[in-house]
């Protein structure tokens, strides 16, 4: 992720925010290209809600600086959501006393690029009931509602906090293939958060892990699929590792005389240390998303390898 400050849709420099004794926020450095689709992954709890409800200035951070489209959140915090769709984590039942059709059109008279046309075509994708009170529905028809508030005004940045949440597995999937095909469409920003990676396995281009407030990893797909490899390795009784590797192994597991590593760095490099390590390797397979998501939330705190894995801190700093 590296490139001039205005070639990021997003980005938080030091961000913080605590709730009570609770750490929210530690420092967070998010940088979000525009046009990119970037998924957030990480536990719950880990601050993935909170950046973005910071983002568009519905919470304010203790510290640091977020921006969007180089819009500062705090000064600018109307103009922000204006450029932005968001569909929240939880539904809003401030509104639940109207009707669907009137929710909508609330809606579409703060945003002058609300396209009627596409706001028809995305509720009868969603099937969305728009003579129903939206306190009246189901988690799931509300979160068709409020993706359709999000998309219909073809925002230039998307903010989506675990969308497909509620969604039966035939509507999850079409709210998914909606979102490939307005992501094709349109030209907008996705940053979404969410724990089921592998449902954004097609569209991501681009891999956050967050942690305790913090980024453990930061990093474009090519990247992860060129750098982060599992080896299926045969190996001696009694093989003691590679110590020239001890710094790049990620993840370990498998017993006795087959074992695999995931490792972090050039496949050239690390075959021929593997080999010289007494190690025959079997298989080398590049992970999915979803697995490196998973992979670099187990990785235990790995000082050797924090630049290069926060590398679009490190490259633009």
């Amino acid at each position: 992720m590296s490139g001039p400050a205005h070639s990021l849709a997003v980005e938080t420099l030091g961000l913080a925010k605590r709730f009570g004794r609770r750490v929210a926020l530690s420092g967070l450095d998010l940088r979000v290209p525009r046009g990119s689709v970037y998924v957030l992954v990480g536990p719950n709890g880990s601050g993935k809600t909170t950046t973005l409800r910071v983002l568009l200035d519905l919470v304010r951070a203790d510290g640091g600086v977020a921006t969007v489209l180089g819009h500062d959140t705090v000064a600018s915090g109307p103009r922000v959501r204006s450029l932005a769709g968001y569909v929240p984590e939880r539904q809003d039942a401030g509104y639940g006393w109207m009707k669907v059709q009137d929710l909508l059109a609330h809606h579409a008279s703060y945003r002058p690029t609300w396209d009627v046309a596409y706001a028809r075509q995305l509720m009868e994708r969603l099937e969305v009931r728009d003579h129903t009170k939206f306190g009246k529905l189901s988690k799931g028809e509300a979160r068709r509602v409020q993706l359709a508030m999000a998309l219909a005004h073809r925002p230039p940045v998307l903010l989506l906090d675990e969308p497909t949440d509620g969604l039966d597995p035939v509507m999850r999937d079409e709210a998914l293939s909606l979102l490939s095909d307005h992501v094709a469409e349109t030209k907008t920003t996705l940053l979404i958060s969410t724990h089921l990676v592998y449902e954004v396995e097609g569209l991501g281009d681009h891999l956050g892990v967050l942690k305790e407030g913090a980024l453990r990893a930061q990093l474009d797909r090519e990247t992860l699929r060129t750098q982060l490899k599992r080896y299926t390795l045969e190996v001696p009784d009694g093989w003691g590792g590679v110590d020239a590797l001890q710094d790049r192994v990620v993840r370990t597991g498998g017993s006795g005389r087959e074992v695999a590593w995931t490792v972090w760095g050039d496949e050239g490099d690390v075959l021929s240390r593997l080999k010289a390590g007494g190690a025959t390797v079997r298989d080398v397979d590049p992970l999915t998303l979803e697995e490196s998501a998973v992979t670099l939330l187990a990785m235990r705190d790995h000082a050797a390898l924090a630049g290069e894995l926060l590398a679009g801190r490190r490259e633009d700093s």
